[in-house]
């Protein structure tokens, strides 16, 4: 009975043993999956952490440079300004008579005048139309500007670069003492390349190179009764220019313009200008003398014969502008 009674004593050890020994088990399979996921985890974000890429640097704003001239114009020449998108502008440009008469009529102030009223708009960026009315040879023009490239604060882009084209019409009624056959004898046109720089807060500085074309010129019968041109229908030429700001709103102003291509007779001569550029934020006004006597800048660098070496070829002028913004 005692063997019987110990042997029944001995069976639920043995159950006790072995559901102890299944609750570790259990217990350690819990832990160790528990660690394996924690692992995984661990090992997961690390790899996310370091295959993630670093935080690109925040592209920086493109910044231009602003107010490299003080508009559309200085002196004859265009410059590499285009307006703001809706910008309207109103032109005067105004040649007095040249200054061979001296006092007697006030350096040309009583002498006959070439005045232009020119109109432009700025529908897109960087594009700028207008067209203008002169009372030399009662000739139109209409004229286009596009900003090719413009200068950046960071010097990225060192110098702004500028297209201007320009076609002028004639319209004076036909008679034979004029070089008009036709009606394309009537048009005439130029073509501008300008690459600028604003060197510092004071001074800028321009070059450019000019095409200009006149589908008919004036001939002469030579002596086998053969029509000559007396000069050629293209033209070639540069310009230079320059503004240095002497106050907030005022600089003085330098252009100089050199024909290149020869012709047969009547080679144009070079242009020098010097003057005074004054503007608010809406208005402009130019005051200035030079060698040119249009301000139609095909007739000018085709046609000028006065001799800046001559004090008597010189002539006093005037641009004025007024913007507005729609």
């Amino acid at each position: 009975m005692q063997r019987f009674m110990h042997g029944l004593n001995k069976v639920p050890k043995t159950i006790k043993s072995i559901t102890m020994k299944k609750r570790n088990i259990h217990l350690l399979l819990t832990g160790l999956r528990t660690l394996v996921l924690l692992a995984c985890t661990l090992f997961i974000g690390g790899s996310l952490m370091a295959q993630e890429t670093p935080e690109a640097p925040v592209a920086k704003k493109v910044s231009y440079t602003k107010n490299t001239f003080g508009g559309n114009l200085m002196v004859d020449n265009q410059t590499v300004i285009v307006p703001i998108k809706g910008t309207f502008e109103f032109a005067i440009n105004h040649r007095f008579g040249n200054t061979a008469q001296g006092i007697k009529d006030l350096y040309g102030l009583f002498g006959t005048a070439n005045m232009r009223l020119g109109f432009a708009y700025v529908p897109v960026k960087d594009l700028q139309v207008g067209f203008g009315a002169n009372n030399y040879n009662m000739i139109v023009d209409a004229n286009i500007k596009y900003a090719l490239l413009k200068q950046k604060t960071d010097n990225s882009m060192p110098v702004s670069v500028t297209y201007f084209g320009s076609a002028a019409m004639d319209t004076r009624a036909a008679n034979p003492a004029l070089p008009i056959v036709s009606t394309s004898d009537r048009f005439s046109f130029f073509n501008q390349l300008m690459v600028a720089r604003k060197m510092c807060d004071k001074l800028s500085v321009q070059a450019a190179m000019n095409f200009t074309y006149f589908n008919n010129v004036e001939g002469y019968y030579d002596a086998q009764n053969v029509i000559q041109s007396k000069m050629k229908n293209d033209h070639l030429s540069f310009s230079l220019a320059g503004r240095y700001k002497i106050a907030d709103k005022t600089a003085i102003i330098l252009t100089y313009d050199q024909p290149l291509t020869q012709h047969p007779m009547n080679n144009p001569r070079p242009n020098i200008s010097v003057g005074l550029d004054m503007n608010s934020s809406g208005h402009g006004f130019q005051v200035f003398a030079g060698n040119y006597n249009n301000s139609i800048p095909q007739y000018n660098t085709m046609f000028n014969q006065n001799d800046f070496r001559q004090i008597g070829q010189w002539v006093i002028g005037f641009n004025m502008t007024r913007l507005w913004n729609f």
